[in-house]
């Protein structure tokens, strides 16, 4: 039983995850009347928070959907089988586990040492992906949340050389699914607080003994120390990803750069002539 104080902040931190969720939901209409929604749970506090805030939603919005609650057991060494089952079971949603050993496939084709995160996240996305056909999900949604999008956009930039984060709402290449992201308006102390305080049985990311992605690490401890310097700062990024102005970028496949050119004198008396 939670106390009084601790009960008051679990109530004000789910109305501003809520909040953002319903704006996020509505800028890219994610969710639609009758939507078979399949959502991956992982078991770490992005994608708790995640399914509590839709069931919280689904109770109050105005249209109908279906939540259907999927995990993928890798079969990483050490993972808490029982811990999944037990959670859902106990708040009464709809669920399948899917057990498919992509640890080993990683383990192989990976050299030690090396992340396995690249290839594991592929695997991964299609076997869900695969699954969400399947059932006849309208929507898979993820638990990425503000920070992640950021963080996406500096990895891009800084080792990719590429201007690209997370979209909110993506269409695979295959035109098969529609990946929706609820939490992108979320801030993730916002999505820690919440966890916190709903004790969610979390289940740790790195049991498959991959190193930390440390590129990753890098432009987060980069964006934690710019928002320590200046509060706010990473929120104004995230909002310049929604604001683009192509003409002052430089993608030439994009803009037509080589077919700008400036007014002759002749269409300028031609504009005046007009404006009379």
């Amino acid at each position: 039983m939670l106390k009084q104080a601790d009960q008051l902040n679990l109530n004000r931190s789910r109305k501003n995850l809520r909040r953002d969720v319903g704006h996020a939901i509505a800028d890219f209409n994610m969710i639609e009347d009758g939507d078979l929604i399949m959502v991956c749970l992982s078991g770490g506090k992005d994608s708790y928070t995640l399914l509590e805030i839709l069931q919280n939603l689904q109770k109050h919005a105005p249209i109908d959907f279906e939540i259907r609650v999927v995990n993928l057991d890798q079969k990483q060494p050490g993972f808490p089988e029982h811990v999944l089952p037990s959670y859902l079971a106990s708040i009464g949603v709809e669920y399948q586990i899917l057990e498919q050993d992509t640890y080993s496939i990683v383990t192989d084709k990976i050299s030690e040492g090396k992340t396995y995160c690249g290839l594991c996240s592929r695997l991964r996305r299609g076997i869900l992906y695969n699954y969400a056909d399947s059932i006849g999900a309208d929507k898979i949604a993820l638990g990425h949340h503000r920070d992640d999008i950021v963080e996406t956009l500096f990895l891009n930039m800084f080792y990719g050389g590429k201007l690209k984060a997370m979209p909110p709402k993506l269409l695979s290449d295959d035109k098969r699914n529609v990946v929706i992201r609820p939490l992108a308006y979320c801030k993730e102390s916002e999505i820690s607080k919440f966890s916190d305080l709903m004790s969610f049985p979390i289940i740790p990311c790195n049991l498959c003994g991959s190193q930390d992605n440390l590129q990753r690490l890098a432009i987060k401890s980069m964006l934690q120390e710019w928002e320590k310097k200046t509060p706010g700062r990473i929120e104004t990024i995230f909002r310049s990803i929604a604001n683009v102005s192509l003409s002052q970028l430089a993608d030439t496949s994009l803009f037509p750069f080589q077919e700008l050119r400036k007014n002759t004198p002749k269409d300028t008396q031609l504009d005046l002539v007009e404006l009379i």
